[in-house]
């Protein structure tokens, strides 16, 4: 019976234990070391959109995004003072005057 609890007591610890995995090489390692690359995950490019590794693409990409969340920021300041009730003075007329 002891046998029986020390045997599957050293198989589950080996379930647990670290495996041993290789590293694999890619071009995506390149951008492993960039602000945003978490472990662990690393580098997270579901679409591929950066899989030749062209790092003037990755730099427009980047861009692109920090844009788009500054204008989406700007929106949401625009919501929240317009649901405050702070209107622009002035009235808009379709007619042009």
């Amino acid at each position: 019976m002891k046998l029986a609890i020390l045997t599957t007591l050293a198989v589950s610890a080996a379930a647990f234990a670290p495996s041993q995995v290789a590293q694999t090489s890619t071009s995506l390692n390149a951008f492993d070391s960039e602000l945003g690359a978490q472990e662990p995950l690393g580098f997270f490019d579901p679409l591929g959109l950066v899989s030749d590794g062209s790092e003037a693409k990755f730099d427009r990409l980047r861009y692109v995004e920090i844009k788009h969340g500054r204008v989406s920021m700007l929106a949401v300041v625009g919501y929240l003072i317009e649901k405050s009730g702070i209107r622009l003075p002035g009235a808009i007329s379709y007619d042009g005057t």
